[in-house]
C-alpha cells in the first residue's frame, strides 16, 4: 500500500479542475443522452480522468450502443481491472485490452482514446494514451479497417449514450470521473489534454481543454452544477440525463485536489464471516461481522498515510447494531490486514489510538482514559497534531475534556489532549485514519469526510487554506486531508 500518491495526483497552478463526479454501484447511477448527426463516423477522441473505487468487477465507463449488444462501443474496466476498448457491428472492429492493471484507488489516472481510421497505419487508427504515455503493450490488441464507421460515433437512438452504465444492463459503474471530454471529429493526442510538470516529469497534469474542437456531438463534463451534472460546457449543449445522481455526489475530490478515501486494498475479514462493503466512493464502510470471537473483528485504514502537520476529518456513526455492537474510530500507523482488538493485526502487532462508542479511549486495546460516549447518529471528529504527537476527540462539534464529557465547545489544545505515540517510533512513520468493528458478531456503518463529503453537509467549513467541507469548525491549524495540503503542510 502507498504512502505516498502516484505522481498523478498533484496538481497544477495553472488549470484547476474544482469537482469531479461519484458513481455508486448500489445506486444504479449513470448519464444518459440520445446521440445526434456526428460530425464524423470515422474520427474522434475521448478523454476522462478516473479513480477508481471497487476492484476486479466488470464495469462499463462509456457506451454507444446503436442497436444492441452487437453494436456498441464500449470503454470498460472488466474483472481483470485492465483497461478496454471495443467497437462492434456485428463482429468486432476493433478490441484492444491494456496489459497493464489499474488497481489503485488512492489516485486519479487519465486516458485517451484517440481515432482516426483514416489514418493508413492500424496503430494510428486506434491510440490509447494512459497518464500521458501512448500505450503499446496489449493482452488483446485488434484494429479495424482503414476508412471503417464505428458504432462509437454513430447517432439517432434514443438514451443510449451513457457514462457510467450501459443501455439495458446492470453493469453500472463504481468510481470517480472528472473532466470527461468527446471532441467529435477531431483525433487529439493526450499532450491536448495534459502535460507533464516542468520541475517533475513523471507528475503528469491537466490543462485547459477549452480551445479544443469539439463538433457537433462533442461534450466536455466538468460536473461543477450539483443540480446538473450532466450539463455540458463546450458550448454544444449536448447535456447528459442524470440517473439516480444527487447533489451530493457532486465531489470536491478531482485530479487536482485529491482527498482521502478508505483504502478496499488494506481489508481484513473473517473467513468464516461476512465481507466488508465500501460504498459512495470508498467513504461509506459497512464492516464485516464474524461467527465466532477468535475470528470477528473487522478493521479499516485510509489510503493516505500522514508523517507530518496537523489533520482534521470527522466520521459519521451511520450505523450501531443493537445488542452489543461496538464502533471505533482513531489512528493505526500499519496498513495490513488485521482482527481481532484494533492493534492486534496479522504479522505485526500495530500502534492505535482511538475511542469506542462507548467512551473507552483506547491506545493498543489498553484503556487510557475516558471520553464521553457517541450514538448512532453521531458525527465524531478527529484532530490529529503529529507534530506534537497528540490526538483529540469532538462529537457534534464539542470537544472531550478528558473526563467523560464532550463539553468543549471550542477547540483548546491544552484540553481533552491525549499524548500519542510520536510518528518517528512508529512501525512505517505514517499515521492511517482507521474505523472498526469490536464485536464479532455484529457489524457497524461508518460515513468518512476528509473534506470531500458525501453526506448532506448543512453548515459548511472549510479549513484554514480554504479546502474541504465539514459539518463543523475545524480547528485552528488543522487541516483537510487532500494532496493541496499535503504539499503545504508536509503530511
Amino acid at each position: 500500500m502507498p504512502f505516498i500518491l502516484g505522481a498523478n495526483t498533484i496538481s497544477a497552478e495553472a488549470y484547476e479542475i474544482a469537482n469531479s463526479c461519484m458513481f455508486d454501484d448500489g445506486d444504479a447511477a449513470d448519464l444518459t443522452r440520445s446521440k445526434g448527426t456526428q460530425t464524423s463516423l470515422q474520427i474522434g477522441t475521448i478523454s476522462f480522468w478516473i479513480k477508481r473505487v471497487t476492484l476486479g468487477i466488470d464495469m462499463k465507463v462509456y457506451t454507444n450502443t446503436v442497436e444492441d449488444d452487437n453494436n456498441r462501443g464500449v470503454i470498460q474496466l472488466p474483472t481483470t481491472d485492465q483497461f478496454r476498448t471495443i467497437d462492434a457491428a456485428s463482429d468486432t472492429l476493433f478490441d484492444l485490452k491494456a496489459s497493464a492493471r489499474s488497481r489503485d484507488p488512492a489516485a486519479w489516472s487519465h486516458w485517451v482514446l484517440a481515432i482516426d481510421t483514416t489514418q493508413s497505419t492500424d496503430t494510428n487508427r486506434i491510440k490509447l494514451y494512459h497518464n500521458g504515455t501512448l500505450q503499446t503493450s496489449f493482452a488483446t490488441e485488434s484494429y479495424c479497417d482503414q476508412n471503417q464507421n464505428l458504432k462509437f460515433f454513430e447517432g439517432g437512438q434514443t438514451d443510449k449514450e451513457v457514462i457510467g452504465g450501459i443501455n439495458g444492463e446492470t453493469s453500472d459503474g463504481d468510481f470517480y470521473l472528472a473532466e470527461f471530454i468527446y471532441c467529435d471529429g477531431q483525433q487529439y493526442a493526450a499532450s491536448d489534454f495534459g502535460e507533464f510538470d516542468s520541475d517533475s516529469p513523471l507528475i503528469w497534469k491537466p490543462t485547459d481543454p477549452s480551445s479544443l474542437t469539439f463538433g457537433n456531438e462533442g461534450f466536455w463534463l466538468d460536473f461543477e452544477d450539483s443540480s446538473a451534472l450532466g450539463n455540458d460546457v463546450s458550448g454544444n449543449n449536448n447535456d447528459f440525463t442524470a440517473n439516480n445522481l444527487a447533489a451530493t455526489d457532486q465531489c470536491l475530490d478531482s485530479p487536482t485536489n485529491n482527498f482521502c478515501v478508505m483504502n478496499t486494498l488494506d481489508k481484513y475479514w473473517p473467513t468464516t464471516g461476512t465481507a466488508p462493503a465500501f460504498h459512495q466512493g470508498n467513504l461509506k464502510v459497512v464492516g464485516g461481522s464474524g461467527s465466532n470471537s477468535s475470528t470477528g473483528y473487522s478493521y479499516y485504514t485510509s489510503t493516505f498515510g500522514l508523517s507530518a502537520g496537523k489533520w482534521y476529518w470527522e466520521v459519521h456513526i451511520t450505523d450501531i447494531p443493537s445488542g452489543g455492537g461496538q464502533s471505533l474510530v482513531g489512528i493505526i500507523d500499519v496498513t495490513q490486514r488485521y482482527n481481532q482488538n484494533l492493534g492486534e493485526i496479522v504479522d505485526a502487532t500495530g500502534i492505535t489510538w482511538g475511542i469506542k462508542n462507548n467512551g473507552h479511549l483506547f491506545n493498543n486495546n489498553t484503556g487510557a482514559a475516558e471520553t464521553g460516549t457517541f450514538v448512532e447518529g453521531d458525527t465524531v471528529g478527529i484532530a490529529l497534531d503529529i507534530t506534537n504527537s497528540k490526538i483529540y476527540f469532538s462529537k457534534g462539534g464539542a470537544w472531550s475534556d478528558g473526563n467523560e464529557a464532550w463539553d468543549s465547545t471550542t477547540f483548546n489544545a491544552s484540553v481533552g489532549d491525549v499524548d500519542i505515540t510520536a510518528v518517528g517510533s512508529t512501525h512505517n512513520g505514517h499515521w492511517f485514519a482507521t474505523v472498526g468493528g469490536t464485536e464479532y458478531s455484529k457489524t457497524t456503518t461508518w460515513t468518512l469526510n476528509f473534506g470531500s463529503p458525501v453526506l448532506s453537509i448543512s453548515s459548511g467549513n472549510a479549513d484554514e487554506n480554504g479546502y474541504g467541507n465539514f459539518e463543523y469548525a475545524v480547528p485552528d491549524g488543522f487541516l483537510a486531508v487532500c494532496t493541496k495540503n499535503l504539499g503545504s503542510a508536509g503530511g
